[in-house]
Formats: C-alpha cells, sequence, structure tokens
C-alpha cells in the first residue's frame, strides 16, 4: 500500500493492498481520527475477509467510494505458469521453528482459491497421503473450503457446480531429485549457471560493450527455444529465426500493434534476437564443456538408478567417488551427494559424516541435513523403512540424450491424471471428484478431439498442479510437453516460487537457522 508522506484533504485517494490486518488498520489511520485525504478508492487483490471488511466499514464506511475485489494475487508468469510470488514460505513452512506456518497456508490458499476464480474453475481438489508430513492435506483441506465459500458467495443466482478441472496438491519432497540435478534444456540451464536477475540476461557485443535482455513470452525465438535441449539449440536459431520473421510478415493491420510487429520483423530486430540467443547458447555451451559435462553422467545414473545403456547401479558410492576427487566447486558435490543419499532413501551417520568432511562442509552440514525437514530421508533408520519410493513410468522406448534420462516425478503424475490412472488410495479427492474424472477411461477418450489453440484448450478438461515449496525449471516444461501430447486437456503448473538448484540450497540451509543467522553459498558464478 502506498502512502503519501503528507495529508492531502483536497484530494481522492486510491488504494491497492492486499486484504490483512496490517493493511485494514494502516488504512484506518489514513482517516481516524482525521481524514487525511477527500475520499478512498478501494481495490483488493483478493477476496477480504468479512471480519476485516466490517473493521475497514465500521470505522471508514462514509469516505469509501469504491470498493472492489480484483483477482490479482498471484503473478502468471508464463502461458501455463503462475507464482504466488512468496520465496519465503518455505521457510514458513518447513523450519522447526516457523511461527506462521498456519498463517502461510491460509494466504496461500487464498492466492490458489484467486487462480481458480479468474479461471471459472471450481476444480476437485486432491493431495498425496503422507503420515509423516500433512502440509499438502491441510493445503488441501483450505482450498476445498475456501472455494466452496467463494462459489457460494458468488452473485450468479445459478449456483457452480464442480467443473471440468482438478487441482492437484504435491509437495517439494515429492521429488527432491528433479531441482538438484544438472538439467540441459535451454531455460533450465540458463538459470542455473548463468546469473539472471528478475529474467534479465546482459551480454557482450564485439565491441566489449554490455547490452541487456529481457528472457520472457514477448521474445518469440525464447518460447520457442526454452525447452529445447542444448545441443539442438544453436542450430534452431537461425531457422526459428526466418520462421518468426516470415510469420511476422504476413500480419497486414496497421495499428499501434501491427507497427509494433513490423518494426520486430526489420533486419535489425531479427539481427539483435538472434544475438542475444547466441551469445546464452555459447554462454551455456561452455559451462557445460568446462565442467557440466563432467558431472552429468554421474547425476543421471544416480537419479535413474541405471547407467545409459540401462544396467543398474549397484554401487553408487563408486558412481559418486570420481565427482569427490574431481576439483568441481563445493556446490556441485554437495549436489551429487544429494543425489547419491536419495538414490539410497537416506545413508548412515557414519558414512555421511564421511562424505561431509570429505566435501569439507562440517561447519555447513545443514545442506544436507535440512532436506529432514520436508520429510526427505537423509539418515537411514528403521523408521525408514516403511518410506517407500514411488514406481515410475517406462520411458526405455523414448529418445533422449544419454546426459539427459531423468524424467521430473511430476510428469508422470501428470499423465496418469490425464489417463485417469492416478491412484485414489494415494491421491485422494479432498472432497467431490468432478463427474469428468470419475471414470475407469481417460479424458482424451471421453473428450471430444480438440485442437492445440488456447481456446480449444480452454473448452476440454484442466488440470491445475501446484507445487508447495517451489517449482523447477523442468516441472515446467513438462506442464507443456504433457499439454502438447494430450490436446483435451490443459496443464497449468504453479508453485509459491520459482526454484534453482542453489536457491533451493539455501533455503534448505536456512531451515535450521534463526532469521539472523541465515547464510547463502558463495556465488561462483561469472
Amino acid at each position: 500500500m502506498f502512502h503519501m508522506l503528507e495529508p492531502v484533504p483536497e484530494m481522492k485517494a486510491i488504494y491497492f493492498m492486499r486484504p490483512t490486518a496490517e493493511c485494514i488498520d494502516a488504512f484506518i489511520n489514513d482517516f481516524k481520527p482525521k481524514a487525511k485525504y477527500k475520499a478512498a478508492y478501494v481495490f483488493f487483490t483478493d477476496y477480504c475477509p468479512d471480519d476485516l471488511f466490517d473493521k475497514m466499514k465500521k470505522n471508514c464506511a462514509k469516505h469509501i467510494k469504491v470498493c472492489k475485489e480484483i483477482n490479482i494475487s498471484f503473478l502468471p508468469l508464463e502461458a501455463q505458469v503462475f507464482s504466488c510470488d512468496n520465496a519465503e514460505a518455505f521457510k514458513s513452512i518447513y523450519s522447526p521453528n516457523s511461527k506462521d506456518r498456519d498463517q502461510t497456508l491460509e494466504m496461500i490458499a487464498d492466492q490458489i482459491v484467486t487462480l481458480c476464480a479468474t479461471l471459472d474453475e471450481y476444480p476437485g481438489v486432491r493431495f498425496k497421503k503422507d503420515p509423516n508430513l500433512n502440509y499438502g492435506k491441510k493445503l488441501a483441506e483450505l482450498v476445498d473450503n475456501k472455494l466452496a465459500r467463494h462459489y457460494e458467495l458468488d452473485d450468479n443466482p445459478n449456483k457452480k457446480g464442480k467443473t471440468q478441472a482438478q487441482l492437484l496438491i504435491v509437495d517439494r519432497a515429492l521429488d527432491p531429485v528433479s531441482p538438484i540435478l544438472h538439467e540441459l534444456t535451454y531455460q533450465a540451464m540458463a538459470y542455473d549457471l548463468i546469473q539472471i536477475k528478475d529474467n534479465t540476461y546482459e551480454y557482450k557485443l564485439k565491441d566489449g560493450s554490455k547490452k541487456e535482455a529481457l528472457l520472457n513470452e514477448e521474445d518469440e525465438l525464447w518460447v520457442k527455444l526454452r525447452h529445447m535441449h542444448i545441443a539442438e539449440v544453436t542450430g534452431q536459431i537461425p531457422k526459428l529465426v526466418k520462421e518468426i520473421s516470415a510469420s511476422r510478415g504476413e500480419r497486414k493491420q496497421i495499428s499501434i500493434g501491427g507497427l509494433s510487429q513490423l518494426m520486430k520483423k526489420m533486419p535489425g530486430f531479427r539481427k539483435q534476437m538472434k544475438t542475444v540467443h547466441l551469445s546464452l547458447a555459447e554462454d551455456l555451451m561452455n559451462h557445460y564443456q568446462k565442467n557440466v559435462e563432467k558431472l552429468c553422467k554421474a547425476e543421471q545414473d544416480l537419479a535413474v538408478g541405471a547407467d545409459a545403456e540401462g544396467q543398474k547401479v549397484k554401487d553408487p558410492m563408486r558412481t559418486l567417488l570420481p565427482v569427490l576427487l574431481h576439483p568441481h566447486d563445493t556446490t556441485d558435490k554437495i549436489r551429487a551427494v544429494l543425489l547419491y543419499i536419495f538414490s539410497l532413501n537416506g545413508t548412515t551417520a557414519e558414512n555421511l559424516n564421511k562424505l561431509i568432511q570429505h566435501v569439507k562442509i562440517e561447519d555447513e552440514r545443514g545442506y544436507i541435513l535440512n532436506w529432514e525437514h520436508l520429510g526427505v530421508p537423509i539418515l537411514s533408520t528403521p523408521s525408514m523403512f516403511s518410506f517407500r519410493k514411488q514406481s515410475r513410468r517406462d520411458r526405455s522406448d523414448e529418445e533422449t540424450y544419454k546426459v539427459s534420462r531423468w524424467t521430473p516425478v511430476i510428469k508422470d503424475l501428470m499423465e496418469d491424471v490425464v489417463e485417469n490412472k492416478l491412484e485414489v488410495k494415494d491421491w485422494p479427492y479432498q472432497s467431490e471428484c468432478p463427474s469428468v474424472w470419475n471414470g475407469s477411461r481417460a479424458v482424451s477418450a471421453r473428450q471430444k478431439h480438440k485442437g492445440s489453440s488456447p481456446d480449444d484448450l480452454r473448452s476440454g478438461s484442466r488440470l491445475i498442479v501446484f507445487v508447495l515449496g517451489g517449482v523447477t525449471y523442468s516441472e515446467m516444461r513438462c506442464a507443456y510437453e504433457v499439454t502438447h501430447a494430450n490436446k483435451s486437456c490443459e496443464v497449468i503448473i504453479g508453485s509459491t516460487h520459482i526454484l534453482t538448484p542453489r536457491s533451493l540450497l539455501e533455503d534448505i540451509y536456512n531451515l535450521g537457522k534463526q532469521p539472523m543467522e541465515s547464510f547463502s553459498i558463495e556465488e561462483d558464478k561469472p
């Protein structure tokens, strides 16, 4: 909420604020005991709870000219990706010292309901049964109750029933591997290896000067390249630039938007677009050849549990040792050690101490031990024998690169939901199951085959996946891939925030610390 430093009684004020007690109190203070402004136009980013609304009305009713709720408490980052823009939620939810866990889950639930309302969906809500941590179940309960309340309060006289949508709430602990691996698709690799802040990539020109480029949906080349494997990117850039230019050349309208498109068709713009991505691709390949290539085979073998020829990894320590003996930086060694531990569902205290000493993180062992706060086994104990790894889909027939054999677990879940194969005993509905999903046959078999345009997709079923604790770029890619493969169901994915391997490791480390003790890995990117 924005405050002017001095009262301006002759002016009307616009308030754009979240419906929280803090914001309501600040608003009331602007009008009591003496009004700072002539009138107030209030816009809430989300549904305002009755008690807060009544408090505001009681104290300031005569000053309020407009009061509206507008559903924008989430950020639409990409065509099929949204964020709650709340990286701090990670510590609030998983820290053993958290004092605001329930409050944070309430806030996230409100944001998810806002997303559903914006999409005009009333989904069936599902969560993963977990005997140890119940954050997913609690969030599912909150969302389901708030959805019911939202549609009960809807002005529409025809009460909205469940729509052709499912909301799947996934906890970060379900797949600790995907955020730690070195992913080799363009977008994920860029955010892992290059210093990109606020989606801005800085690159050098031939004369040594520096320029900045924004990597977002406005860059058509970025959108076409972002999910490609790095091995394909450089060869595709010239071809895709020509395709984009040709498609723009077919647009004849001369409006402000049309002029903008014509400008983008000009040779200078095409050259700049090409330069940005050739530079980024070259940066990534340099990182790959210098360091990442040596890590990838070991990481993939540990993650998949087999080598590129399909032979089972019988001794994971033998796979890990070359990484530990090579002069990789500390962060990369931590990532490899974690993959080793994940492959075993936890290791002995004696073995873990040896690994920590080898990586030289005796004073920062929280990078590894604190995963247990997420419910991920690190130390093997008798109680851990009940921890069962989920079975994975057989993808042996799929073409892939030897250094990119791992598939995020979330893709299995998405495909299982779309095909109605996700076990209800493991993923129960919080309440009612939408009728379109209530059967044994796949959605694609029940739905009329749809085209792939956004309008066509919206007329089919929709799967919304929310990852509690952060989502990775590789998981975001899965939403697009499953949508493309099953055109009758659009997959939308979102989370509290977007993860990179380094940001996650820092978050994990800080879980065991008090606020003033937070520590971050020393940045060694160029």
